[in-house]
């Protein structure tokens, strides 16, 4: 069963796939992270979401992150292709698509967790 992009149920589902993705877990082991998300130009208003790395393990949820080590802004259509694996977020980047503020080092440590994500979560039926 499908899950909706950006809903509450999606984040979920998210987290769930990431920690039970044996490949995303040894990217992330003893890594922690803070990071917010913000999509753009989503019917009904921005959308908040963040991705917590406590030690290794996800949680991605809706809403706003206490003390974010960066923040990610992208529009709707960048989110959804980033998530379709349509998108390069490098690209995105360099393209102006995607904006980061805070610290970068701390992205470009968790290159590796990042890069693990797409597979982790490719079984998972999102409706866009």
């Amino acid at each position: 069963m499908a899950v909706k992009f950006l809903s509450q149920q999606w984040a979920e589902t998210m987290t769930s796939a990431l920690n039970s993705s044996d490949d995303f877990k040894t990217a992330a082991s003893g890594q922690s992270a803070k990071l917010q998300q913000v999509v753009t130009d989503v019917e009904g208003g921005d959308v908040k979401y963040y991705f917590v790395l406590d030690n290794g393990t996800a949680n991605v949820s809706l809403g706003e992150v206490e003390e974010a080590e960066a923040t990610v802004t992208q529009n709707y259509d960048t989110a959804s292709g980033l998530q379709k694996g349509e998108v390069n977020a490098q690209q995105a980047f360099m393209q102006g698509k995607l904006k980061v503020s805070g610290n970068m080092m701390k992205l470009m440590q968790l290159q590796k967790v990042i890069g693990a994500i797409p597979k982790a979560v490719a079984d998972v039926e999102v409706e866009y």
